[in-house]
């Protein structure tokens, strides 16, 4: 999957670590604090000494880059002496762990430890759970993803995929939504009364009625119009099918009877559901950043879908990665 995604896991993990947390470095054992996370960068704050040092994303992404070509594990003592605090602030990310033992940072899809001293970080009470099995939820994350990576102020400027993946994602939202918005309504109808509007964050629903009819048989409807000095001729018309079904019995052409125009639209041929997973398998890593239990069980189930990208840049605080 793509960097990006997982960096601003890491991010969002940082930004929820508690207030004085500590780490340690696997190899020197120093210990340091996080004391500023940017967009491109982390600054800690070493406890010892007091000295400030920026951690690079680039240089991040070069070290996710060898665990992952390295059979998702690499050796801690190929690191440059100055690297040491950044296999400790990746393991705070939900599937990279440090092996001590070993002396390796592995990638897992199992639940990880971290080099937190005290192992804490703070709880996330607004932490987000996929909800199982609700199609709209997972296309509308992907539809999120496709708006936010594209400028839509002007449509004519973007790419024809650009403009496909948006309008297959735009159907398949609005479909499933529909489906769900119906299931919602028949539990609220029990639930609501008449004049009786009830309100919510965003808006308010009102229990309603409509009045819905069908004609009777149409031998009494047209004896009773008779009756009424209505000739049956007012309210007879031509039955659209049965007109199409003389058609098929008669030498008549379409347009002998039919006014006939053609308009031109665009509409959803098929849709790639493997394409789809995979890019939401790199969305629900972003979701995955706290870690209770419930985080831990959607952190096992998320698989790597995405193939890597991009080839590795060099490892440059001072001293390269060995190959």
């Amino acid at each position: 999957m793509p960097f990006s995604v997982s960096w601003h896991t890491l991010l969002d993990e940082l930004d929820d670590l508690s207030e004085g947390a500590e780490l340690i470095t696997p190899l020197s054992e120093d210990r340091f604090r996080i004391t500023d996370v940017q967009e491109h960068r982390v600054v800690i704050t070493f406890d010892e000494s007091g000295e400030r040092h920026p951690l690079q994303r680039e240089q991040f992404e070069t070290l996710y880059r060898r665990i992952q070509d390295s059979n998702s594990e690499f050796e801690l003592d190929r690191l440059p002496a100055d690297a040491d605090p950044y296999p400790a602030v990746l393991s705070l990310y939900p599937r990279f762990e440090i092996d001590s033992d070993r002396g390796v940072i592995i990638e897992t899809e199992d639940p990880t430890d971290t080099q937190l001293v005290d192992g804490d970080t703070a709880p996330d009470a607004d932490a987000r759970i996929e909800p199982d099995g609700l199609d709209v939820y997972s296309d509308a994350l992907l539809l999120i993803d496709a708006l936010e990576r594209h400028d839509v102020t002007d449509l004519s400027e973007l790419e024809t995929d650009a403009l496909v993946n948006i309008y297959t994602l735009c159907s398949d939202v609005q479909r499933n939504a529909n489906e769900f918005r119906q299931d919602v309504a028949d539990v609220l109808l029990n639930r609501l009364h008449h004049d009786q509007p009830v309100h919510g964050q965003y808006g308010s629903v009102q229990r309603t009625s409509r009045r819905n009819r069908s004609l009777r048989d149409e031998a009494d409807v047209l004896d009773t119009l008779e009756d009424a000095g209505i000739a049956r001729e007012r309210v007879m018309s031509v039955d659209s099918s049965k007109v199409a079904e003389a058609l098929d019995v008669t030498e008549l052409a379409e347009s002998d009877v039919y006014e006939v125009s053609e308009s031109e639209y665009v509409r959803k041929a098929e849709v790639d559901d493997e394409v789809k997973e995979s890019r939401l398998q790199g969305l629900k890593d972003r979701l995955a950043a706290s870690d209770d239990a419930e985080s831990d069980e959607l952190r096992q189930e998320i698989e790597a879908l995405e193939e890597r990208i991009d080839d590795l840049t060099s490892f440059s605080t001072g001293t390269e990665i060995q190959g």
